[in-house]
């Protein structure tokens, strides 16, 4: 039998846990760097940046900035304040959690037309949901000469509440997603089964990968160990994520689609905004600056003249009447008696 609470196991399990991390820095770098064209179009203002990519952004930076501390946390050779530096990782972690929850929760809202009553509760979770990620913040460390930076202490039951209250909430969002797509009260399209499949993916992973870290958490074997499966399921969380807000990105600007969520006016999914104008396609085009089909639209418009005769039984014309946009008066043409 494992004696979990041993200073040899503890130190044993330092050393895996320092490892681990070091291998998924280096999968997160690659899905970073693989990415990261899509992050310089809106930097250097090839795509226009709407506000809910500031929490695209903040997902993929902050969960970078915590990997990379967590990275010299474990690499280093002299007396540093490690309390610091494991607060610093800690609350960059946690809050990669908490943004990966509201991308999804982003999408939500807009495929219900950002109702009242779906964005003001989900506001209200993400609030709470917030609430515990900073009170999971409580990691104690402390530096060793012969280990570095150790971690000494962990609040082990806020940090599993704060992963069960996650998971309820990406629940939560999943099921209002898929309700609204599965059950439009406008018509179906292509959309509807890419933001449902990604968003099927993005809960089963998200999930899968919250479960091991809250039993762990719940486990309690020791320090390490409960904690080590954090860092890959904010990692696990932020890539599936972000991809989630690439795809759909990335489709709304090749395709023409937009989901009507049985009003008058149609919504953007990602833009956040109404327009009361019917549009219909005008030109197809190709962009030389990116690849794909891009679709221009235009508003219907009134003609500038408008005219309009007037027949008898015989097929004779009877009256006739002209639009001068100028003037903006109708003038008779001619009228004549239906014989």
């Amino acid at each position: 039998m494992v004696d979990w609470q041993s200073f040899a196991e503890i130190t044993k399990d330092g050393v895996a846990f320092g490892r681990f991390m070091h291998v998924l820095l280096g999968v997160y770098i690659w899905e970073w760097f693989t990415s990261l064209p899509f992050d310089w179009d809106y930097i250097s203002g090839k795509r226009r940046f709407r506000w809910p990519m500031i929490f695209y952004f903040l997902n993929r930076y902050c969960l970078l900035f915590a990997l990379i501390g967590i990275t010299v946390s474990l690499n280093v050779t002299t007396e540093i304040n490690c309390q610091g530096l494991y607060t610093f990782n800690a609350l960059f972690g946690n809050a990669a959690i908490g943004l990966a929850s509201i991308n999804l929760s982003l999408r939500t809202i807009a495929v219900w037309n950002q109702r009242w009553f779906i964005w003001v509760p989900l506001v209200a979770v993400i609030l709470g949901h917030w609430s515990l990620l900073l009170h999971g913040v409580l990691i104690k460390a402390e530096y060793d000469p012969t280990q570095g930076c150790v971690i000494t202490s962990t609040n082990n039951h806020v940090l599993a509440i704060t992963f069960i209250y996650g998971m309820t909430f990406d629940l939560t969002v999943l099921c209002l997603t898929a309700y609204k797509l599965l059950f439009p009260t406008g018509g179906k399209s292509r959309l509807v089964s890419l933001i449902f499949t990604d968003g099927l993916i993005y809960f089963v992973i998200a999930f899968l990968s919250n479960l091991i870290a809250t039993i762990f958490m719940l486990l309690d074997l020791n320090p390490v160990m409960s904690i080590i499966a954090n860092v890959p399921a904010a990692i696990a969380s932020t890539i599936v994520a972000c991809r989630a807000v690439r795809r759909l990105t990335n489709y709304s600007s090749t395709g023409a689609e937009m989901f009507g969520g049985g009003s008058t006016t149609a919504n953007s999914t990602l833009a956040f905004r109404n327009t009361g104008q019917t549009t219909r396609p005008k030109v197809l085009t190709k962009d030389s600056n990116s690849a794909g089909v891009h679709v221009q639209m235009e508003t219907f418009e009134s003609p500038s003249d408008r005219s309009f005769l007037e027949y008898d039984a015989a097929g004779k014309i009877t009256r006739g009447e002209t639009f001068d946009p100028e003037a903006q008066v109708i003038t008779d043409e001619f009228k004549r008696p239906p014989y």
